[in-house]
């Protein structure tokens, strides 16, 4: 009987449904597995994305009875007053959340320039919507958090935020019929968000406030056929990851489990930064 009794106070721990969770790019790829697994654990979230389209077909893939629990907003997450309006809106309506998870990332028509080359209005851009949007929200989010005592904020980072790319993973390889690469603008952003993560973890921890990030490995996503041979034979797991893999690290981070985990990156990458 003891037994049984201690398995389920852990298992609870894992349980979100007394949570609410924002999520920003909610219908991305990463960001619909990470919608769908807070779902599955009886969250409630506000789903969170520029392409309402795109959110509403996200949440649409959920099955019937979990629906319910997700309110979609549209809103340009650049937009600091949008998104002021948007937390107060929120917290008039008693709805602000327990977590917030930047996970937007985007990219621009010249994404894959040479470094040379790169435009320096696009990677203005890309710094805005990968850095400067958590910038925003945490400010939006976190302070409500702090007044309450309590709260979390995951970001979103990549392995090349935390260790520099192998361009040789990338040769032969194309999208859109471009060549490919691993953009130094997409590093450059992710790393400031990894910095931006330890400064908040000990800005505000004494307030309550825990600040994590989980780094995603290669995700695929339908890469073509040279690029996941190529990049799986760099990882020691031999593969790439699949989106619920990344999203079971959040769902993690998101629950009672992880309750003294702070100022960390868990990194779910099948181990190729351990190379």
């Amino acid at each position: 009987m003891r037994e049984r009794q201690g398995a389920k106070l852990t298992t609870s721990r894992f349980d979100l449904s007394a949570k609410t969770i924002a999520l920003t790019g909610a219908a991305g790829i990463i960001g619909s597995s990470a919608l769908r697994a807070f779902a599955e654990q009886a969250a409630t979230i506000i789903a969170i994305d520029q392409n309402s389209a795109a959110l509403d077909a996200a949440i649409a893939r959920l099955p019937d009875t979990l629906q319910g629990q997700v309110t979609a907003i549209t809103i340009d997450l650049t937009d600091d007053a949008a998104v002021a309006d948007c937390v107060g809106s929120l917290e008039n309506e008693d709805r602000l959340p327990d977590c917030l998870f930047n996970n937007i990332a985007g990219k621009t028509e010249n994404i894959f320039a040479p470094f040379e080359e790169f435009p320096l209005d696009e990677w203005n851009e890309v710094m805005a919507i990968n850095l400067t949007t958590a910038v925003i929200t945490s400010q939006k989010f976190g302070a409500r958090m702090v007044e309450r005592g309590r709260g979390l904020i995951v970001n979103t980072l990549s392995i090349y935020g935390i260790s520099a790319p192998d361009q040789r993973i990338y040769a032969g390889s194309e999208y859109e019929g471009r060549a490919i690469n691993a953009p130094a603008v997409y590093s450059a952003s992710k790393a400031g968000l990894w910095g931006l993560t330890q400064y908040l973890a000990t800005y505000w921890g004494h307030r309550g406030v825990r600040v994590n990030a989980v780094t995603p490995g290669g995700v695929f996503s339908g890469q073509n056929d040279v690029f996941v041979n190529s990049y799986s034979r760099r990882v020691p797991l031999g593969r790439m990851a699949r989106p619920e893999e990344i999203a079971g690290a959040m769902a993690f981070l998101a629950s009672d489990a992880a309750s003294y985990i702070n100022g960390q990156n868990i990194v779910v990458d099948g181990g190729l930064t351990t190379w």
